[in-house]
């Protein structure tokens, strides 16, 4: 998926340098007021640079939507050890394609987030980790790193203000389980990328057992525009709770699928049919994932709602990576299911038992019930075999597994009784082969 050209209704906010020649380069950065949030913050104390973070009402955007000041007010900044910055760039969730575009069009805007990070926390070392496919991407970011090093915007003394900061760059290995924020960590400290059992929580004892400000890509690109413009600003761009602008995935049966940066709280059915141009080839809506294939699914007649985090969790959904997956009419839903529990069946690390057992049942009972195997007790097995394994994991996986699987057979379950006839699947068609 490609970054589409600007439609009318998006705020071009952390997009702002895309498509500008030599976008990725510092001299296009500094021309375009590069590195004046962090200038401005190291006039500022820590304490200052966290308010304003609070008061942009930024939320993590890497799915859990955790408030980014608040969790940067967590790190003990008397601590006697060393404190670190990672980035979160194991953009692994299915629909979810919105952190290499920042990586690769505008590296040098998150290089100045992850330096506004280490003056709010006292941090002078970070990390950049990028998921094993997007290793491309490093040699875009090794540049980057390297110019801002050679022209005095990392290093020591940086611009001849006193903080010293250094940047790393490592890759995983394709791992999605390595997106879980401690399996990260202990994939980045050289070890099998598994869960942490918590507490301690990573602002107190992260990377090298260090507190540790944790962040996603497109969070720590929203920053040095929070700075720069104030964070009154960045949440008026937004709705209550949930401030500024959210990079949206649009893919599946859509006429124009692309990333679109749009205000947080867009309607939902906006979206689509505004940005997206669509359903694709005149056809009707159906379902949507909201948030990437972790999130429940919601029908055609609830989409019309807000994207914010605080509105969809209302709907009993959630925003999650922004991965927003449009399914037509003819879309199969028990295939849809099947599809993503293969994901999480062969994604699952193995550590938690109602995980590495439960995604493999649900593959083996939802592969047979699209291939007409299925009995009507299956229905109900499906639904409580994902319960059990709600809640009951190290990390999200399990749940992020359990959650749509419950939503397609409670949302959709006329579809599953229908497949009990036997073969053909009832709702497949030739053209959706290759989509859903």
């Amino acid at each position: 998926m490609l970054y589409n050209k600007p439609d009318p209704q998006e705020v071009k906010v952390l997009t702002r340098r895309f498509g500008l020649e030599n976008s990725a380069s510092i001299d296009t950065y500094l021309a375009t007021d590069g590195y004046q949030g962090f200038l401005k913050a190291r006039e500022m104390t820590p304490d200052d640079i966290i308010t304003e973070v609070k008061t942009s009402n930024l939320r993590g955007r890497g799915g859990a939507g955790f408030p980014t000041g608040m969790k940067w007010g967590f790190v003990p900044r008397t601590s006697p050890k060393p404190k670190y910055i990672v980035v979160n760039g194991d953009e692994s969730e299915p629909g979810t394609c919105k952190d290499r575009l920042l990586i690769e069009n505008d590296p040098h805007q998150l290089l100045e987030g992850m330096m506004i990070a280490g003056l709010a926390v006292d941090a002078h070392a970070g990390y950049v980790y990028i998921r094993g496919e997007y290793r491309y991407l490093i040699d875009i970011l090794d540049k980057a790193i390297a110019e801002a090093y050679s022209r005095g915007w990392l290093g020591k003394n940086i611009q001849g203000t006193g903080f010293d900061f250094d940047v790393y760059t490592q890759t995983g290995a394709g791992a999605y389980e390595c997106g879980e924020e401690s399996a990260l960590l202990e994939s980045l400290e050289g070890k099998r990328g598994v869960p942490r059992i918590r507490p301690p929580f990573p602002a107190v004892s992260g990377a090298f057992q260090c507190p540790t400000v944790l962040n996603n890509v497109e969070t720590y690109s929203a920053v040095p525009s929070i700075l720069r413009d104030g964070g009154a600003a960045f949440a008026s761009l937004g709705t209550p709770r949930n401030g500024g602008t959210r990079l949206f995935c649009l893919s599946g049966h859509i006429n124009r699928p692309g990333v679109y940066e749009l205000p947080m709280g867009f309607n939902l059915l906006r979206m689509i049919e505004e940005v997206g141009g669509g359903v694709w080839r005149g056809k009707k809506l159906k379902a949507v994932i909201p948030g990437g294939s972790s999130c429940p699914v919601l029908t055609a007649d609830e989409c019309d709602l807000a994207m914010d985090y605080d509105t969809l969790a209302k709907a009993k959904t959630m925003l999650g990576s922004g991965g927003v997956v449009v399914m037509d009419e003819d879309t199969c839903m028990v295939k849809a299911a099947m599809r993503i529990m293969r994901f999480y069946a062969h994604e699952s690390c193995g550590w938690c038992i109602p995980c590495r057992e439960g995604t493999a049942w649900l593959r083996k009972l939802l592969i047979r019930f699209h291939d007409g195997g299925g009995a009507r007790s299956d229905i109900d097995l499906i639904g409580d075999v994902a319960r059990n394994m709600l809640g009951r994991t190290f990390c999200p996986l399990g749940d992020a597994a359990a959650m749509p699987t419950i939503s397609f057979v409670e949302k959709f379950r006329g579809e599953f009784e229908a497949h009990l006839a036997g073969r053909p699947c009832p709702h497949e068609h030739a053209d959706h082969l290759a989509l859903v």
